[in-house]
């Protein structure tokens, strides 16, 4: 079945929807950020993914564009999952948020924030969920510095 709604996403959307990787049956689909709401919206409404399980940043030092964010999507009617993944340059490290169409991405998204200092325009309450307000920096970036902020970043390899 995740094929036919990888088939039919690209069908609907054939200009922001980029690689698509199958996996043991799980597929992930790389989705242009600009987007990123529609196909959202679209799966929700037409296809049935309604539960946002999971919203995470990933941090490619080194690469460009450096971050992604991952969204973790499940079909509880059909118990399928699928994985949309929106690739984010370090410049303008921002995306617009997806709290509109799943309630649960309002938390995630703060976390990923907090976390990886990738923003989510549009997002009702933007702040930090973990680290303390008067922080500096987001500790889940590789080159945040080891020992805290104030201190040398890692020089070491990175891979």
């Amino acid at each position: 079945m995740s094929q036919a709604v990888v088939a039919k996403l690209k069908e609907a959307f054939p200009a922001a929807v980029g690689s698509v990787r199958e996996h043991r049956g799980e597929w992930t689909v790389v989705v242009d950020r600009a987007q990123v709401v529609a196909v959202c919206r679209y799966l929700k409404e037409q296809a049935g993914y309604n539960f946002l399980c999971d919203l995470c940043g990933v941090d490619y030092l080194g690469r460009q564009p450096r971050f992604e964010v991952v969204y973790n999507l499940y079909n509880i009617a059909t118990k399928e999952r699928l994985r949309l993944k929106v690739q984010v340059p370090e410049a303008d490290a921002c995306v617009e948020t997806v709290s509109g169409v799943w309630s649960t991405a309002n938390w995630h998204e703060r976390e990923c924030w907090d976390l990886l200092g990738i923003r989510f325009a549009s997002h009702p309450d933007l702040r930090r969920i973990l680290m303390p307000d008067n922080w500096q920096g987001h500790p889940l970036r590789k080159d945040y510095p080891l020992q805290g902020p104030g201190r040398e970043p890692y020089q070491g390899r990175l891979s």
